[in-house]
């Protein structure tokens, strides 16, 4: 599987909004969205000031591609969490947006353990964290109600985790809970769908599919 190692501001801008994929940097001046809000490429300033009408495919497209750029996943990983939504119960679209929040490196990310899902994956490829009192370094592992995600002992004396100051000023859902002194977060429960952290339009990722 190829892995995208162009400048993420890209997808940004073809997406045409932010999707903090850069941390910090999304929020300060440096944003390369803010710059260039207008489609990547040679013709993409002037393909912005056209007006044209999106088709159904293109719309159900932008979407999926959407939610695949915000979590990071890949095509082949994002159809298998559909297909695993369409044979659970209760509404595909939002069994979906579950799968995907509760993916550990994205439960790393909301904890507040990282400014970005890519920091958080590494930090979680490098195996920082444990899943239950065991150490998990599977960025794709879906986090199930009271499990508990802590950061392993040897990896506390760590300058990263000892220097920062998590969840500071920031604002932890509701199906989450952290204690910053013993650096240990808790899943609820399954994560409600207002509660993504984008605004996805989960119908037409079901529509995209669903028309394959």
């Amino acid at each position: 599987m190829a892995r995208y190692t162009d400048a993420v501001c890209r997808l940004c801008r073809r997406e045409g909004e932010k999707l903090y994929l850069k941390g910090t940097r999304c929020t300060g001046p440096n944003c390369s969205f803010d710059k260039k809000g207008y489609a990547p490429g040679e013709h993409g300033a002037r393909q912005n000031m056209r007006r044209r009408r999106e088709s159904d495919y293109n719309m159900q497209l932008r979407a999926k591609q959407k939610a695949r750029r915000i979590y990071g996943v890949y095509e082949k990983q994002f159809r298998r969490y559909f297909r695993e939504a369409t044979r659970a119960p209760g509404l595909t679209g939002d069994v979906l947006v579950s799968l995907l929040e509760r993916r550990l490196d994205n439960v790393v990310y909301r904890l507040g353990y990282a400014t970005s899902r890519a920091q958080a994956r590494q930090l979680v490829t490098h195996g920082h964290f444990d899943v239950n009192g065991r150490r998990n370094n599977i960025p794709s592992y879906t986090v199930a109600e009271g499990d508990v995600i802590t950061v392993r002992p040897a990896s506390r004396g760590n300058r990263y985790f000892s220097q920062q100051e998590f969840r500071s000023g920031d604002v932890l859902p509701s199906w989450l809970a952290f204690d910053p002194s013993s650096l240990e977060g808790r899943v609820l429960q399954a994560p409600r769908p207002e509660e993504t952290p984008m605004d996805l339009n989960v119908q037409l990722i079901v529509e995209y599919y669903s028309a394959r």
